[in-house]
């Protein structure tokens, strides 16, 4: 008993000299000067027009600017010559903006002139800076994993459903997916949004929700079908994001697979995706 009176006092002690201490005290933390990067996104959607979003990096301590047209001039690249090349021809992208309410996404350089569905050739990327640098890539477009079916099951002691995706994993060929699940409208935030491997998913696969869904909800399920470079990008810029919320954790590289003079980061890769939509009924 002596001894564990010993140490309660001890740890008392200890405590009341930590209490006492400054823990406020100022760190001044030099940081290294931050290089602006070219950042690239361009994904090549059968029956979509060709569009790409050029711009440059910002310091992540800078100051937050406020959305409008200054901010536009500072962060888009504009005076670049893009260009992509598929199957003998050259599709120019001019520098315009281009907002695509189908995909609602912005985009600084576009042409009219659809993406082919080709799920054999390759499509090249080519942008040659105002400075003379260069950006190149390849990509190509992958068959569409389909979407079996949609399966709902109601709790039996509540009113509430889950929906399963069913779909079928080739087990011969490695495959790369990403779940997206919506509820009522695309325009609402994802419900379910992730990138897997099929490493867990053998022949028959499902995704599925909680019970969390009432009767005349909307419900949209959407598979897409992934490259490995798209996939492991997707999972970089997932680990950058979580890296930057934990004052803890090392800086985590985005993973891209652009090539060139230029110092960039991004993607150019082929979408191709499938996806249902049901209203749920008893």
């Amino acid at each position: 008993m002596d001894h564990l009176r010993y140490f309660f006092l001890l740890a008392l002690v200890s405590m009341l000299g930590v209490l006492a201490c400054d823990l406020e005290q100022e760190v001044d933390i030099d940081l290294p000067e931050y290089e602006s990067r070219v950042v690239v996104e361009c994904y090549l959607e059968p029956g979509q027009p060709f569009s790409l979003l050029l711009s440059r990096s910002l310091p992540y301590f800078s100051p937050f600017p406020p959305l409008n047209q200054e901010f536009l001039e500072n962060i888009l690249v504009d005076s670049a010559r893009v260009e992509v090349f598929y199957d003998g021809r050259t599709y120019e992208l001019s520098n315009q903006l281009f907002f695509n309410p189908f995909t609602r996404k912005l985009f600084n350089y576009h042409s009219p002139e659809k993406v082919p569905f080709d799920t054999l050739s390759t499509f090249q990327l080519s942008i040659t800076m105002p400075d003379g640098q260069t950006v190149l890539a390849s990509a190509q477009i992958l068959p569409v994993v389909k979407i079996d079916s949609l399966v709902v099951q109601f709790n039996e002691s509540d009113t509430l459903a889950r929906v399963l995706t069913y779909f079928t994993d080739d087990p011969d060929v490695k495959n790369y997916y990403r779940r997206m699940f919506h509820r009522s409208s695309l325009d609402s935030a994802a419900v379910q949004d992730f990138s897997v491997d099929d490493r867990i998913l053998e022949g028959t696969a499902v995704f599925g929700t909680g019970y969390n869904y009432a009767v005349g909800d909307t419900i949209i399920s959407t598979l897409f079908h992934l490259s490995p470079d798209y996939y492991e990008f997707l999972e970089s810029l997932e680990d950058a994001v979580s890296s930057n919320g934990n004052p803890f954790a090392q800086p985590s590289p985005i993973i891209s697979n652009l090539r060139g003079t230029a110092n960039a980061m991004g993607i150019f890769t082929g979408i191709s995706y499938d996806r249902q939509a049901i209203i749920l009924r008893k």
